[in-house]
């Protein structure tokens, strides 16, 4: 069975360029892999729960796995700037002065010019494994770029899909964290979730994601979204020294995936250029995809455009 090559990978119309056939080995390759799905029901709010049992063995599972199974994964770029116990000296008794989801140097709104900024968060664990196919499907028929946060837990489950995305360049894949906890120095909660208790913990909720996307992708993500956004101002610190820029934004689509699509395309609808806006593409049951696609068609009625995070 040939692949399904989404239609903006084809040149002009006309039949797949070399690119798209490129892609198209890629996607042949993953099909062999099937993704894992969980049994339950999913809870509408079960995305800001934390994981029962950690992040799971994420090194078995992404690390040394490549494109088909088989061989090796690429060697990740060169290691960030700090190592964990260079970071636990330099930041380990630095004082936390903010907590919330806009610590400075959190990155909420595009630069000037650069239109709207969608990104997704596929949080995994008990808190949603699923895959939003029709939420994927509107951006890519739209030709909307959005900026992608995987958990490491989302990965694990659904190592196939994971690579597709990889390989579509209209999506940028970003850091979600490993085990999805707010980022604190302290040990502070978010929405009743236990954030990481110190500037080491810090370091493992992003590292070791960094790594295995390192892996997936062939360069280091960028960017930097802690689960529930929350984070204070010493953490933002030691990404900086890590070497990526932790995400906020300005407009939450879809509350968490418990939004119904109404209210969805109410908030995502409100977007201008220079928001960025949160919603999750984890939850296929909930009204994040119904209510995004109305809002992106009512947005490019009225001419606004989309960009990947600058």
């Amino acid at each position: 069975m040939e692949p399904h090559v989404p239609r903006h990978l084809s040149q002009d119309g006309k039949g797949p360029g070399r690119r798209a056939v490129l892609l198209a080995a890629v996607l042949t390759m993953s099909a062999a892999v099937p993704d894992l799905q969980p049994n339950q029901k999913q809870d509408a709010t079960s995305s800001d729960l934390p994981a029962d049992d950690g992040p799971g063995d994420v090194n078995s599972t992404v690390l040394h796995s490549g494109p088909d199974g088989d061989e090796p994964a690429p060697i990740p770029p060169a290691a960030p700037v700090l190592s964990r116990a260079q970071v636990v000296d330099t930041y380990g008794k630095h004082q936390a002065r903010y907590w919330g989801l806009e610590a400075p140097g959190v990155l909420t709104r595009m630069p000037p010019g650069q239109g709207i900024a969608l990104t997704l968060d596929f949080c995994g664990g008990p808190g949603g494994s699923g895959c939003d196919q029709a939420l994927l499907d509107t951006l890519r028929q739209r030709h909307i770029p959005a900026t992608l946060f995987l958990n490491s837990r989302w990965i694990a489950a659904n190592p196939a899909t994971t690579r597709q995305l990889a390989a579509d360049p209209l999506f940028e894949i970003a850091n979600h964290g490993t085990s999805h906890k707010p980022l604190s120095t302290t040990g502070n909660t978010a929405y009743g979730i236990p954030g990481t208790r110190n500037a080491g913990e810090v370091y493992d909720e992003v590292m070791p994601n960094d790594e295995a996307l390192a892996n997936i992708t062939g360069k280091r993500p960028k960017y930097f979204r802690p689960g529930t956004a929350y984070l204070d101002d010493v953490a933002t610190d030691i990404l900086g020294a890590l070497g990526v820029k932790p995400v906020g934004f300005s407009i939450n689509g879809d509350g968490g995936a418990t939004f119904p699509a109404a209210v969805v395309a109410k908030e995502v609808g409100r977007a201008r250029a220079g928001d960025v806006v949160i919603c999750h593409g984890n939850h296929p049951n909930g009204g994040t995809a119904e209510g995004v696609k109305q809002a992106l068609d009512k947005l490019l009625s009225a001419g606004m455009s989309f960009a990947h995070l600058p």
